[in-house]
C-alpha cells in the first residue's frame, strides 16, 4: 500500500492554499477543521476531537457506513466497468428505485452527479417540448455546470447576467414572501405568480420547455412548499406544452420521514415528469440518476444522437446505491427522521417564546431550519447573528450552516442516524448561545450603526 505523508493542519492548509483554487471555499474558513476520520453522523479531527455533523446530507445513512463501504469494496475487487456493457446490477438498481416512485416514472439515466443529472433533464426537457426556456423560482441553486449557472438565479444574479431564455418566478417562502402564513390559499396564490411569468414569456413570442424547481428549495432557505402549489404550476406548465422537473438532489431517499420523495408531500395526484437526484444516492459515493416517463425518454432516443454515460451507473456505483436503499430500510431511517426531525422541530419551537431571536422555524423530517431575526415582527434577517451562532457551535464541536438570501437560516441535513439525543444537545447549546452570548453581536451591530 503506497504511503502518504500526513501533514499538520497548518501545513495541510499552506498546501491547500497553494494548489487548490481558492473558490472553492472551505466550512468554518477561518478556522477549518481537519477532519481524518467518520462514522455515523460523527467527524474526528487530527487530534481525535468529535464533532456532531449537522449538515453533511451526503453521507445520508451515516459517514463510512460498514454495508456501504463493504458492498463498494466486494463488487470493486470483482468488476468495475464501462458502464456500455452489460452488467446485472444497473437493472436491479433501476428496479429497486422504480418502486419508490410513481408507475409512470420508469425510465432511469444514471450519471455522475447531481449536476450532471439536472443538466440531463434540461436536455429532455427541450428534446421533448421542441422549446428553450425554462421557468425557475428565485434564489434557487441547480448546479454548476454552464447551463445549471444559467438557470440558478443564487448564481447568475452574482455574476451580473441572466439568459433571454431564463425566467425567474417568486420562491413560494410564506415567511418572507408577498403571500405569507395569514394568505387564505398561498398555494393557489404563488402558483399564479408562475403563470404569469409564463404569460409573459408567450407575450414575447417564446415557449417554455420547462418548469424547474427543487422540491423544497434549499439555498433559498430550507423551504416548505404550500400544499398544493406543485400541482397547479404543473397544470399551467402542461397547458403551454412544457414539463415539470422535480429536483430531488438534496431532498429524496426518505429525508422528509413520511414519504421517500419531497415531491409526494404534495399529495398523489401531484407527479413530475422529470425527476432528479443525486447527494444522499451513494452516500459519499459520485452517483446520480434522472429518471423520467417513457414519452419523454422515446424523444430523447428518436433525435438519432447517443447517449452515453462512461461512469454512470458502473457496476461499483450500483452496488454502492443498492446497500445504500438496503440500508435505508432495515434500519428504518425514515422513520427515525421523522421522530427525530418531529422532536428537533419541537425544540427550536419551543425556543421561539424564550428569544426574540428565533423569527421561525420550518422544515419537515431531517431537512430543518430556522431563521434569526433582528425583530419578530419586521422579521429584519439577522445575517450576523446566524454567521454567529454557527461560529458559536463550532467551538461546541457542532457543526451546522447558513442558507437563505440573507444567509440568516441555520440549517439541519444530517445523516439519517441522526439520535434524539443528538437533536436535543445540538437545541440545549442553541438555547445557551442565545440566552448568553448572542447579545454580543448585538452590541457590535448597534455599535458599528449596522442596523
Amino acid at each position: 500500500m503506497t504511503s502518504v505523508e500526513l501533514y499538520d493542519k497548518t501545513k495541510t492548509l499552506e498546501m491547500r492554499k497553494k494548489l487548490i483554487g481558492q473558490s472553492c471555499r472551505l466550512f468554518f474558513s477561518e478556522d477549518p477543521i481537519k477532519i481524518v476520520r467518520a462514522r455515523g453522523q460523527y467527524l474526528y479531527d487530527e487530534n481525535g476531537v468529535e464533532y456532531l455533523d449537522c449538515i453533511s446530507n451526503v453521507q445520508h445513512v451515516g459517514h463510512c457506513h460498514p454495508l456501504v463501504t463493504k458492498a463498494a469494496a466486494a463488487q470493486m475487487e470483482l468488476l468495475n466497468a464501462n458502464s456500455r456493457f452489460l452488467h446485472d446490477n444497473i437493472v436491479h438498481y433501476a428496479t429497486r428505485l422504480a418502486a419508490t416512485l410513481p408507475p409512470k416514472l420508469s425510465v432511469f439515466y444514471f450519471v455522475n452527479s447531481g449536476s450532471e443529472a439536472n443538466d440531463l433533464a434540461l436536455r429532455l426537457a427541450r428534446q421533448h417540448t421542441q422549446n428553450e426556456d425554462v421557468v425557475v423560482l428565485d434564489h434557487a441553486y441547480h448546479g454548476h455546470l454552464t447551463s445549471l449557472i444559467d438557470i440558478s438565479p443564487y448564481k447568475f444574479r452574482k455574476l451580473g447576467r441572466q439568459k433571454e431564455w431564463v425566467h425567474v418566478a417568486p420562491l413560494p417562502d410564506t415567511y418572507r414572501g408577498e403571500f405569507r402564513e395569514t394568505h387564505p390559499d398561498p398555494a393557489q396564490a404563488y402558483a399564479d405568480t408562475v403563470k404569469e411569468v409564463i404569460d409573459q414569456v408567450h407575450s414575447k413570442g417564446r415557449k417554455v420547455a420547462a418548469f424547474f424547481a427543487e422540491s423544497l428549495p434549499s439555498v433559498g432557505g430550507q423551504i416548505i412548499m404550500p400544499y398544493g402549489y406543485c400541482s397547479k404550476v404543473a397544470e399551467y406548465v402542461h397547458a403551454v406544452g412544457g414539463v415539470y422537473v422535480a429536483d430531488e438532489v438534496q431532498t429524496g431517499f426518505g429525508r422528509v420521514g413520511s414519504h421517500y420523495w419531497a415531491f409526494q408531500l404534495q399529495g398523489e395526484a401531484f407527479c413530475p415528469d422529470i425527476v432528479t437526484m443525486g447527494k444522499p444516492m451513494g452516500n459519499g459515493h459520485p452517483l446520480a440518476c434522472v429518471v423520467t416517463t417513457a414519452e419523454i425518454a422515446k424523444a430523447f432516443t428518436d433525435n438519432g444522437v447517443e447517449y452515453f454515460n462512461t461512469f454512470g451507473g458502473n457496476p461499483v456505483s450500483c452496488a454502492v446505491g443498492l446497500a445504500v436503499l438496503d440500508v435505508i430500510e432495515k434500519e428504518n431511517l425514515m422513520a427515525n427522521a421523522l421522530r427525530v426531525g418531529g422532536h428537533l422541530k419541537e425544540l427550536l419551537t419551543e425556543l421561539q417564546s424564550r428569544h426574540a431571536m428565533m423569527g421561525d422555524v420550518r422544515g419537515v423530517g431531517l431537512f430543518l431550519g430556522f431563521e434569526l431575526v433582528k425583530d419578530q415582527t419586521e422579521r429584519t434577517p439577522a445575517t450576523e447573528e446566524a454567521a454567529h451562532m454557527v461560529k458559536k457551535l463550532r467551538e461546541r464541536q457542532i457543526c451546522v450552516s447558513t442558507d437563505g438570501p440573507w444567509e440568516s437560516v441555520v440549517k439541519f441535513k444530517p445523516p439519517m442516524c441522526f439520535s434524539m439525543v443528538d437533536a436535543e444537545r445540538v437545541v440545549g447549546n442553541i438555547d445557551e448561545i442565545l440566552a448568553g452570548e448572542i447579545h454580543v453581536i448585538n452590541i457590535l451591530c448597534r455599535s458599528r450603526n449596522i442596523w
